[in-house]
């Protein structure tokens, strides 16, 4: 379970992260991170720990699926708490395929919009580095192109 200092209670604090956030998807789930953000409802001014929120639909499956779903996504943000910047904002949003989904599936999907979001790799490439879609590019060495410049 998540530190009641890291969760994410107000709809007014998941309504920031979601729409001043940035938003990186995945197949499973789509994470929302307003970075270094300052707790409006906190007094004295030192910066708020990071606080995580989650939303599971009714799309994902019936009760006992989504509480599951819930309970796996608090474990592993729960465990990556220390990559979140102070006084960031998370909202953990699970599409219809996170309920059959294996609980390493989930973090693998939360492992790659985390370093997406914060500044790992970049659209189109997975957390291993490898090209998805043609996006990623790794610098001097990418194959298909002549380091020299010339043209042949």
């Amino acid at each position: 379970m998540l530190p009641t200092a890291n969760r994410l209670r107000r709809r007014e604090d998941f309504a920031t992260a979601v729409r001043r956030g940035r938003r990186a998807g995945r197949p499973l789930l789509v994470v929302h991170c307003r970075s270094g953000a300052t707790d409006p409802h906190a007094a004295g001014e030192s910066v708020p720990p990071a606080r995580a929120g989650f939303v599971v639909s009714k799309a994902v499956g019936a009760a006992v699926v989504r509480n599951k779903v819930k309970r796996r996504l608090r474990h592993l943000v729960r465990d990556r708490l220390d990559r979140l910047p102070a006084g960031s904002l998370v909202v953990v949003r699970a599409l219809p395929g996170a309920g059959t989904a294996e609980y390493d599936q989930l973090a693998r999907d939360l492992d790659a919009a985390l370093a997406r979001l914060l500044g790992g790799a970049p659209k189109g490439c997975n957390p291993t580095g490898a090209v998805t879609d043609g996006g990623c590019a790794a610098g001097p060495g990418k194959p298909g192109r002549d380091p020299g410049g010339s043209a042949q």
